[in-house]
């Protein structure tokens, strides 16, 4: 299932939600093609979501629960991956 909260993150003159999947990542790349969020919006493992998407999402069967149920879900699912934990690669080498 998938999972948004109520925007409430504010970024680049918008509200912005956070849309998480409780199955896998596969499932919220899916969904999220659906509502036409762009693969940028991916961070580790939600997606970004404008507050005009939102009731789009819904739509489509997004369940709308609170921010804190948001990162329970992902505990839970064992798809949480924080910041710390996420490897960023390596810089190129010089020569």
């Amino acid at each position: 299932m998938i999972f948004v909260d109520p925007p409430a993150w504010p970024a680049h003159g918008r509200l912005w939600s956070h849309m998480v999947s409780d199955h896998s990542l596969a499932e919220l790349h899916a969904f999220a093609e659906k509502i036409g969020a762009p693969r940028r919006a991916f961070d580790r493992d939600h997606y970004d979501v404008p507050a005009e998407r939102l009731q789009t999402a819904i739509l489509l069967g997004a369940r709308l629960v609170s921010s804190r149920e948001i990162v329970a879900v992902l505990r839970a699912s064992g798809l949480r991956k924080p910041k710390h934990t996420v490897r960023r690669s390596a810089p190129p080498a010089r020569e």
